[in-house]
């Protein structure tokens, strides 16, 4: 990609209406734009990293061996009917509207009204069991908060997964095998997310959440240094650790995952059973799994910055490289086009600024935008390019030849 021909370009302030870290940076680096409170349109370097993240989120619930689906974002009022949630919490969350012939709709804020009767239809037998299935869309809540730019949204993009079983047992062995699934994830993403208790809502006495500690975040949470166990300032009744009784330190963190067992809340009120193997007929049990990409997108924005611009991990990056082309004599534009000839001709994904800007300019969009690694051709670099990654003061000149060996290998 040249970034003369980049749709989308950095700012040098963000809209005044902004208080959050990740919208003021992902706006002033060209990633996202705001359309209205809560409501982004995803540029393509911030498409780019959306991508990113939902790639390493679907790779790990393809190795749980779950199926990816799409369901509607558009829902009927009936399903919701039968659950009670179209009235509570109703227009309190959910997006409503009549369309032609006096029809009740809403917008989708979670699934389980959805794909529960899908499932019903399916599953007959225990043999039918267990199996999961998951999907990657935008969701849509009428959030009375918007001001936490892609942290919380009034569209967003979510990943839920469901899982169906026809035990406890089998339902607490998938829910173990997917919390592994998502340390691995967040791990890839670059983010250290601390597994916290929570409460569970309406459906089971406890959740787990996933939070990321930053000063920025919105979640209080309590955790033990000691035995590595945290929770939700929501459920806490004592500032010591329930396993260790250790002083706990309190931290603001910020919700990338949750996960819970729904049991048989949904699929009794859709009555999906299935005949067990002595030909009775039994509820399935749920579990339902939740996850954030745009949500991880804004996390990553928070922790990953500093007073220059944002500083990507190399998993979700936009780009690999960005590679700066300073000066517009022949000798180096014809250097800056060999090495990204080569680069990209290696499968090296660069962002090439070949644009006629000074110097200064070009460092403090590269530092703003944040790629990890900065290839600089100029006129004192010779045939090589001074190599920096950003989150480091350190450069180096290196030749074309080490350069493709090091980036070949990120």
């Amino acid at each position: 990609m040249r970034q003369s021909t980049l749709f989308g370009s950095t700012r040098k302030k963000a809209p005044k209406d902004e208080v959050s870290v990740n919208a003021e940076l992902l706006i002033r680096a060209g990633f996202i734009d705001k359309v209205s409170a809560g409501i982004y349109t995803y540029l393509p370097l911030g498409l780019r990293v959306l991508t990113a993240i939902q790639n390493i989120i679907r790779k790990e619930m393809n190795d749980l061996g779950a199926m990816e689906i799409r369901m509607p974002a558009l829902h009927p009022k009936e399903p919701w009917e039968k659950t009670g949630r179209w009235s509570k919490p109703g227009k309190e969350v959910m997006f409503q509207f009549k369309g032609h012939g006096d029809r009740a709709y809403g917008l989708g804020w979670t699934h389980e009204e959805i794909v529960t009767p899908l499932v019903k239809q399916y599953v007959n037998s225990y043999r039918d069991l267990p199996f999961a299935v998951y999907q990657i869309q935008d969701k849509f809540r009428d959030e009375p908060r918007a001001k936490s730019g892609l942290l919380r949204g009034r569209e967003f993009n979510m990943k839920d997964l469901y899982s169906f079983h026809a035990d406890e047992e089998d339902l607490e062995r998938y829910y173990e095998k997917v919390m592994q699934a998502y340390g691995l994830a967040f791990d890839r993403c670059g983010l250290v997310a601390l597994v916290t208790e929570a409460s569970g809502g309406a459906f089971s006495p406890r959740s787990h959440e996933y939070q990321v500690v930053t000063p920025h975040g919105e979640d209080l949470i309590f955790s033990c240094h000691h035995c590595n166990k945290h929770q939700n300032k929501e459920i806490v009744t004592d500032t010591h650790c329930p396993e260790c009784g250790t002083e706990r330190e309190e931290q603001k963190a910020i919700e990338v995952g949750n996960i819970f067992k729904l049991g048989t809340r949904f699929s009794e009120a859709f009555h999906a059973t299935y005949q067990d193997r002595e030909g009775k007929e039994q509820l399935v049990l749920m579990g339902c799994y939740g996850m954030g990409p745009s949500r991880i997108m804004g996390a990553i924005a928070e922790v990953y910055h500093d007073d220059t611009g944002l500083m990507w991990p190399v998993s979700v990056a936009p780009f690999t490289v960005h590679l700066l082309q300073l000066g517009t004599d022949d000798a180096v534009k014809k250097q800056a086009e060999e090495w990204y000839g080569a680069l990209t001709g290696a499968g090296i994904a660069v962002l090439f600024d070949e644009r006629d800007l000074s110097a200064g300019e070009k460092f403090a969009d590269s530092d703003l935008i944040g790629i990890p690694y900065r290839l600089v051709i100029s006129k004192k670099t010779g045939e090589g390019a001074e190599l920096k990654l950003r989150t480091s003061p350190d450069m180096q000149v290196i030749t074309r030849t080490e350069g493709l060996k090091r980036l070949s290998h990120v």
